[in-house]
């Protein structure tokens, strides 16, 4: 075969010869055989340049143009000997053949040029594949110096060269260099050959520096060149205007120029960067509206070729949009593709008249009628199916399925054959267009993700190393690092600068296409697109075009022009941007394509005035579905959008009227208010699985990063907050969208919940709760409560039992509720702690404290329920926890029952609460030792911790050991609660602090009773006895419903009487029954002296009960035994028997004769203190101290409560009588502990108290109780107690010593006093009293002001008496009696009522009173006239007579009722002191002052007549006259007058003076009853005159027998002769006409007979 080669020539010549001879047959068999010969490979050179000749030859001759076309194709191909000029005239050869006349040879010759050109650029390739191995230098390409300068190249390459360059000279329309002989070229047939080359082999070109010369020196500019009609042609635009006529671009040159663009651009970017700048531009001009429609579309498939490169347009980035002062290329591509979309909407293109204008003009007009066919619908009836299409404002454009994803399949771009532009279909560019648009998104997406992907692997490994700082990259361990982050900085700038470029534009336009999308998969694609842009710009954290995407599928999910603020705002960032088309147009125009779409949903909009209703349509559920999806996958890369997110989803929540259920999940549930929710079924199947897709967004969280929660828990924040804004001032149903949420996301992320908690817990409690809204504070607690339960219950790792800090965390949000006041949010925090205890309560442990603060703080004005809930909670712990809390907590335990025995809500709660208290006391009994010990481990430890800091241990009672200071604290709490406002808390208090204390008491330290004493005990009666005193006396009309108040109750100052009276009591218990222990305490005596103190305060308080109740207690402290009245107890002996010692209560001997049990329960201490062996008394001192104090608080109490009121009122106080007689009574018994010291002055201060006492009236409502009948002469039981308090003194005087004998005059001053009362009852101040006898019982209104009743004191008084005689009889003797003239006093008393006599208010009384001083003066006279001489007695005597002189002639007259016998009896009376006289004193007239004689003498004189008295019947006269008297006084007067005894002149005198006077009165009596007789006439004379004359007569018959029984020497002469004168005047009186003065007469004239006796024969001169 070789040989052959080589003779190839000659070989071939025969055949060369035989083509020669242009006969059809033998040429075709010629080239037949040749063609054979080169398919077997053995042409030479030689040889092949001659076939090229010849067949040349056949060419110009038009013979078998096909067989040599054939031919030439075999040559080239089978081997490479054919070059330079051979090659291209075979080349010249095709293309003259490709211009014939014939068709087929034309196609054929076409295809031939195909292949030979391909062939060609091929032989390059495998030249250099041969050559690889061998590195020449490529010598330098000087400028353009020779266009023939291809030397460097190997054969193949220069032929290849050559043929590119003639290729673009030949479309340039100039001359080829190579290609000689041509005739002809189109410029479509150069155009393509170009692109083919440049597309098969664009290694060629850029591996040889003189190929990229080629092209950028001439492919370029003539691409550039041949472009200018299209870029100056303006659609429209009529030529006549401009200067020259302008060129019309015709579209089989302007297709194929876009063809080799795109080829440039794809394989030759790298080298013509420059030139690419400007094709873009070019592409991006040939859209604007003004093109022809075919332009246009070739344009959009040209950029969509793009489009599927995302390498490339990365590189257009990095070329042109990153650098300064260039063109920003890939921005303006984006940008051009949709303002194109938008072009394609705004002005209906040319090519659309296809749609039928009536059908567009009504959809233009108004989207009203609903019936209205749409021009997507195609066939009638029911089997109509809508085209899938894009319309707005009227324009409807259909979309065609023009490409598959992901590949750019032009269809114009390959009409190769069309010579006119074709027509456009309608949609199509729209559509090519729109799928541009979806493969620019997922070519950059795809793209970028995959390399961040790689970065953040390759980052990954590379953390540890990249941890040192970046400078040390000289090292060389760092330095693949370092580049590897400047790599990746790198690429960051790059994405960066890509996604910042292309996302207005994408956004403007996928928005528009959105809005007028009205197909599903459209739609879908559409959202698809967004959402991944919206994803990439999270990861690479470009927020603001993250949220621009965001806000675009927010905004589709919601209904057309609804108000949501957050989404406006970002919208007007946007529309501010030149190019963007979202702006004022879109917004302006009412709805835009809700048109086409089917309405599936009709709710309420979320906002503050809801308007009427808004409209959900399918495509809305489909972007809302978009946006669950974006949340759910692309969570972590939200940052701050997710507020918008969750704003839209908020309100389409809202819109469709999901309601959270429990655990915040949304659930289809009914709208409150409002025309409701309407949802087709359509809807109704997908909201179940849109609100599984919202609990799996939040159930989602749990897997995002701490910073994308942190992220989402705010957006949730200030969604809740805007929410909240708006439910403010209204009582409209919230959007609890938010809240629900919050609370989803905190239960799924619980295994990480510290570091959401106090943002979550915060804005809950601090927004949510406090919130007006009721319904919305409800589920922030439910939100919160439901945080802390799942909390608690969540198995934490460690464990929340070995997590204190954690544990305390999770509480504590509960404890803040209680800084909330709505009630509604409190019983929420309250059930919760009830489920907490329920579930949790066995390992609250440290946790306790929060849990009891929280029912600790509930406020009594919070309501009932609330406070029911919160004490249910207590009494849980304290029935079921005591035991398992720490034992530090047990103090707070207290302080919360406390405090709630002080809520004045509910009294039940109040006096459970008390209970709950006796039963933790209780507790703590049981279980002291196991708290003592735990206490004071937990003390020990504080007490360590306190040293370090350097400060002192701060608890309350410190210095008290711990456990004490819990009962302390106990003790104050009920302390506290004895001084609570409703009585029956503090009654029940009360009791339980002395119950508590009596019981338990024995476990505290000796030292601890100190402080109970001081600090609990006085401190309580401080407060009761200051609250009492200020308590309020107006009347309570009911204590509540219906319940109706004993009268004794029915103020608040008689509620507090009986708190007051209950501590006192106890406290005074106490004392008295521990007084062993609170002895020695050293302050004891203080102690004492504030008890008595109280004591005292209590006594004089105004109040009887309190007062009554503290002598009581007084009597209790002094170990008394109080005297129970003789109904009840008979057969106890009074009081004052009781033997009480003289040392009470002295530590070392106690039970010694003492009057009551010990009521301890403890046996042993008794023991202890009570000794057999007799008792050392040591204390004596102190223990009189103590009863010294005693007796001066005894003496305060009563010189206050007796004294009386300066003023006097309706209100003034009065003490009562069992007060007074209890004071009283307490005194015997006092005075035995103090009788050796009891002094004068003492004796004086009592005397005043009881004087006091016993002058105070008794109130009228009270006194038929404790006044005896009038009748009954009896004692109250006050002045019993009086007279035995004098009694007690008086039988000690008796027994004492000498010194104490001088109080003898003072007690009978006492008593003398006591006396007079029965004539003067005392006066108790200026208050007005009545007398007994008017106090109308009958008539006493309850409650109306009291009248006050003098007590009846004449039986007192008279008792007084009994015992002033008595004693007198023992005493008169005395030095004392004697010296204080007791016996002057007597009478001086006894005359008060003997003056009065029948004015007594008792008539016992003066009677008594004579009897009393005939026995005094039988026994004193004796003394007083054997003290003659010592004038002791001297200023007795006046007061003596006239003591006789009041009495017997007292001013005051009988009653008349008085009958005979009375009267009688009464004179007897009267005689007997005569007698007395007459025996007593006038017969010791020498020892007795004669003044004293004189005035006895008197007084017989006056008695002897004037002893008459008035108003007489006239039948009782005679016995009226009180005879007898006179006569008994005449008898005496004339016995000692005339007495024979008379030893000295001086005392005859007195007689006769007294005779004479008394002769003179009748006289006169006589006289001048006669002359009114005389002048009276017929008239009878007044009765008194007629008795009084009556008497006169008597008189003088009486005087004249008493002197004819005298001896005569006695009786003066004078005397006589008075008598005798008296005779005429009595005769003259025989006239008168009364017969009573007749009879009287008589008896008095008869004894004159006497007189008449013969004249004496003897006439003495009368002065004998």
């Amino acid at each position: 075969m070789p040989a052959l080669k080589e003779n190839s020539s000659e070989v071939v010549q025969p055949f060369l010869m035989g083509c020669g001879t242009k006969e059809p047959k033998i040429t075709q068999l010629c080239l037949a055989a040749i063609q054979r010969l080169m398919s077997h490979e053995v042409v030479s050179e030689a040889a092949a340049g001659n076939i090229i000749n010849m067949l040349w030859q056949l060419m110009e001759n038009s013979l078998e143009e096909l067989k040599l076309l054939q031919t030439v194709l075999v040559l080239l191909t089978t081997n490479t000997v054919v070059h330079d000029e051979a090659l291209s005239k075979a080349i010249v050869l095709c293309f003259r053949l490709h211009f014939t006349k014939d068709n087929i040879t034309n196609n054929t010759a076409a295809a031939t040029v195909r292949q030979v050109v391909t062939v060609v650029f091929e032989r390059v390739v495998a030249e250099d594949e041969r050559y690889k191995g061998t590195v020449d230098q490529p010598v330098a390409v000087q400028g353009n110096s020779n266009r023939r300068s291809v030397s460097t190249l190997k054969p193949c390459a220069k032929d290849a060269y050559m043929l590119f360059q003639d290729l673009c000279q030949l479309v340039n329309a100039d001359a080829p260099y190579w290609l000689v002989g041509m005739t002809e070229m189109t410029r479509t047939f150069g155009l393509e050959l170009l692109e083919s080359v440049l597309n098969d082999f664009p290694q060629v070109f850029l591996q040889h520096q003189e190929f990229s010369f080629l092209l950028k020196e001439r492919v370029c500019p003539l691409v550039i060149k041949l472009f200018s009609p299209n870029i100056k042609f303006r659609q429209g635009s009529s030529t006549s205007s401009s200067p020259a006529p302008v060129e019309k671009p015709y579209f089989p040159i302007c297709m194929r120029l876009l063809r080799v663009v795109s080829v440039l651009i794809k394989q030759f970017y790298s080298l013509l960067v420059t030139e690419c700048e400007i094709f873009l531009s070019l592409l991006v001009k040939f859209l604007d509206a003004d093109k022809p429609q075919w332009l246009r579309a070739v344009a959009v498939e040209s950029i969509h070729r793009l489009c599927v490169q995302p390498q490339l347009l990365r590189s257009f980035c990095q070329s042109y949009d990153m650098k300064q002062h260039s063109t920003k290329v890939f921005r303006d591509i984006v940008n051009a593709l949709g303002s194109f979309i938008q072009s394609l909407f705004l002005v209906p293109s040319t090519g659309n008249t296809s749609v039928t204008p009536s059908q567009t003009g009504s959809n233009a007009s108004g989207n009203t009628g609903s019936a209205q066919t749409n021009p997507g619908v195609l066939g009638m009836g029911g089997g109509a199916t809508v085209l899938p299409a894009f319309e707005y404002r009227g324009t409807w454009i259909p979309i065609l399925n023009v490409t598959v994803q992901g590949s750019a399949k032009a269809t114009y771009l390959e009409m190769l054959d069309k010579v006119e532009p074709p027509t456009i279909p309608e949609g199509y560019a729209m559509s090519v267009a729109f799928h541009c648009l979806l493969d620019l998104v997922r070519g950059i997406t795809t793209m970028i993700e995959g390399e961040l992907g790689e970065a953040e692997t390759v980052s990954h490994t590379t953390t540890e190393t990249t941890s040192l700082p970046a400078q040390s990259s000289e090292h060389q361990d760092l330095h693949s690092v370092s580049d590897q982050s400047e790599k990746e900085l790198v690429s960051r700038a790059v994405w960066e600068e890509m996604v910042n470029a292309c996302w207005c534009g994408l956004l403007a336009a996928l928005s528009l296409l959105l809005d007028a999308s009205t197909d599903e998969a459209a739609t879908e694609n559409i959202l698809k697109a967004e959402l991944t842009m919206a994803a990439l710009c999270g990861r690479l954290g470009l927020v603001t075009s993250r949220d621009a995407f965001i806000t675009a599928i927010c905004k589709g999910s919601l209904p057309p022009h609804y108000a949501l603020t957050v989404l406006n705002s970002t919208t007007a960032i946007l529309s501010s941007k030149s190019y963007s088309i979202q702006g004022q147009n879109v917004q302006m125009i009412s709805p835009s394509s809700e048109s086409h779409q089917q309405v599936v949903a009709v709710g309420q909009p979320l906002a503050l005035q809801p308007q009427g209703t808004v409209m959900l349509t399918s495509k809305n559920i489909q972007c809302m579905r978009t946006l669950l999806n974006l949340a759910h996958c692309h969570g972590a890369v939200l940052g701050t959008s997710w507020q918008l997110v969750l704003a839209t989803l908020q309100h389409l929540v809202w819109i469709l009227g999901l309601k959270p259920g429990v655990g915040g999940a949304l659930k289809p549930g009914r709208a409150v208010e409002g025309p409701s929710t309407v949802l087709t079924t359509a809807v109704m199947t997908d909201l179940p699985v849109i609100s599984n897709i919202l609990s799996r967004l939040f159930e989602s969280s749990q897997y995002l990063d701490d910073v994308s929660l942190h992220h989402l828990i705010n957006a949730l924040c200030s969604l809740s907050l805007e929410a909240m804004d708006m439910a403010y001032g209204n009582n409209k149903e919230p959007s609890l969208f938010a809240v629900a949420k919050l609370l989803e996301t905190g239960l799924v992320n619980m295994h990480r919940i510290e570091i959401l908690w106090r943002p979550l817990t915060g804005h809950l409690l601090e927004q949510v709760c406090q919130h007006p809204n009721s319904r919305m504070r409800e589920w922030g607690a439910e939100a919160l409560t439901s945080l802390i339960k799942a909390g608690l219950t969540f198995s934490h790792d460690p464990p929340l039992s070995q997590n204190q800090r954690l544990q305390l965390l999770l509480l504590n949000p509960l404890k803040e509720l209680s800084n909330i006041s709505h009630p509604d949010i409190r019983i929420k925090q309250l059930e919760c702690v009830l489920q907490i205890l329920q579930s949790q309560g066995d390992s609250l442990g440290p946790g306790w404290p929060l849990v009891l603060g929280v029912m600790g703080a509930i406020r009594s004005d919070q309501g009932e329920s609330l406070i029911r809930t919160a004490f249910q909670c207590l009494q849980l712990v304290v029935t079921d926890f005591l035991p398992t809390m720490p034992c530090t907590c047990l103090q707070i335990v207290v302080e919360v029952a406390g405090s709630f025995g002080l809520h004045n809500q509910e009294l039940n709660i109040s006096l459970t609460s008390i209970g709950l208290l006796w039963n933790i006391s209780d507790y703590f009994f049981q279980r002291g030792e196991i708290i003592e010990k735990e206490l004071n481990k937990e003390e020990a430890v504080l007490q360590k911790q306190a040293e370090e800091r350097g400060v002192m241990l701060n608890r309350p009672f410190h210095p008290a050991p711990p456990f004490d200071c819990l009962w302390l604290c106990l003790y104050a709490k009920l302390g506290e609660l004895c001084v609570d406002p409703r009585p029956a808390v503090r009654k029940s208090a009360g009791q339980t602090l002395f119950s508590t204390i009596g019981a338990h008491g024995t476990l505290l330290q000796h030292s601890t009773w100190h402080t109970v004493i001081w600090k609990v005990l006085f401190h309580l009666l401080d407060r009761v006895r200051e609250s009492s005193t200020t308590a309020d006396k107006e009347k309570i009309e009911s204590g509540g419903g219906n319940i109706l108040i004993h009268h004794s109750r029915d103020t608040a100052e008689k509620q507090w009487a009986e708190t007051w009276v209950l501590t006192l009591a106890g406290v005074a218990r106490i004392f008295n029954t521990r007084r062993y222990l609170l002895q020695p305490l050293g302050d004891f005596s203080q102690a004492w002296d504030v008890l008595l103190d109280h004591i005292q305060s209590a006594a004089l308080s105004k109040n009887n009960e309190v007062s009554l109740a503290a002598l009581k207690s007084f009597q209790e402290i002094l170990q008394i035994v109080s005297p129970v009245r003789d109904s009840e107890k008979p057969d106890t002996p009074p009081a004052i028997n009781v033997s009480v010692p003289v040392v009470v209560g002295t530590t070392t001997a106690t039970s010694l004769g003492r009057s009551f049990m010990r009521t301890d329960s403890i046996g042993e201490r008794i023991g202890r203190y009570n000794g057999s062996e007799p008792p050392v008394i040591t204390d004596e001192i102190e223990d009189l101290n103590l009863w010294w104090a005693a007796w001066n608080s005894w003496y305060r109490i009563g010189s206050e409560s007796t004294r009386p009121p300066i003023t006097c009122d309706k209100l003034t106080f009065i003490p009562s009588q069992p007060f007074l007689t209890a004071l009283i009574q307490i005194f015997p018994a006092l005075y035995q502990h103090i009788k050796t010291g009891f002094s004068m002055d003492d004796l004086q201060k009592l005397g005043v108290i009881l004087h006091g006492a016993v002058s105070v009236p008794i109130s009228s409502d009270a006194s038929p109780f404790i006044l005896p009948s009038y009748t009954e002469a009896v004692l109250t039981s006050l002045q019993e107690a009086v007279l035995t308090a004098l009694d007690v003194l008086q039988k000690a005087i008796c027994v004492g010593s000498e010194s104490m004998q001088i109080m003898y005059p003072a007690i009978f001053d006492q008593l003398l006093a006591f006396v007079e009362f029965s004539c003067k009852p005392p006066q108790y101040g200026q208050l007005e009293t009545k007398h007994i006898a008017n106090a109308k019982y009958n008539q006493i209104q309850l409650f109306a002001p009291a009248e006050w009743v003098a007590l009846n004191y004449v039986p007192f008084a008279e008792r007084s008496l009994e015992v002033v005689v008595d004693l007198y009889q023992k005493t008169a003797c005395h030095k004392a009696v004697v010296t204080e003239k007791v016996l002057q006093n007597i009478i001086k008393t006894l005359r008060i009522p003997l003056s009065l006599k029948y004015s007594c208010p008792s008539e016992s009384t003066w009677k008594l009173a004579v009897s009393s001083l005939l026995k005094v003066l039988s026994i004193g006279l004796p003394v007083a006239r054997q003290h003659a001489s010592s004038g002791k007695f001297d200023s007795m005597w006046p007061e003596l007579a006239n003591t006789f002189e009041d009495f017997l002639f007292t001013k005051s007259t009988p009653p008349d009722n008085l009958s005979i016998q009375e009267f009688q009896k009464n004179e007897s009376i009267d005689v007997e002191v005569v007698q007395l006289i007459s025996t007593e004193i006038l017969p010791y007239a020498n020892f007795i002052p004669k003044e004293f004689v004189g005035q006895i003498m008197t007084m017989l004189n006056k008695g002897s007549i004037h002893s008459q008295s008035s108003s007489f019947t006239e039948a009782e006269i005679d016995i009226r006259m009180r005879e007898e008297f006179s006569k008994v006084c005449f008898e005496t007067l004339l016995q000692f007058s005339f007495s024979n005894k008379v030893t000295t002149p001086q005392e005859g005198y007195i007689s006769r003076m007294a005779l004479s006077v008394l002769l003179k009165r009748s006289q006169d009596v006589l006289h001048r009853y006669i002359e009114d007789e005389r002048l009276s006439g017929k008239c009878p004379l007044p009765r008194q005159q007629v008795t009084e004359i009556i008497f006169v007569l008597k008189a003088v018959s009486t005087l004249i027998d008493s002197l004819k029984k005298t001896q005569p020497e006695n009786v003066d002469a004078n005397t006589w002769a008075q008598v005798i004168a008296l005779y005429p005047t009595l005769v003259e009186c025989i006239t008168c006409s009364s017969s009573e003065v007749c009879s009287a007469l008589k008896e008095a004239l008869v004894p004159f007979k006497d007189f008449m006796h013969p004249p004496a024969s003897k006439v003495q001169n009368g002065e004998s």
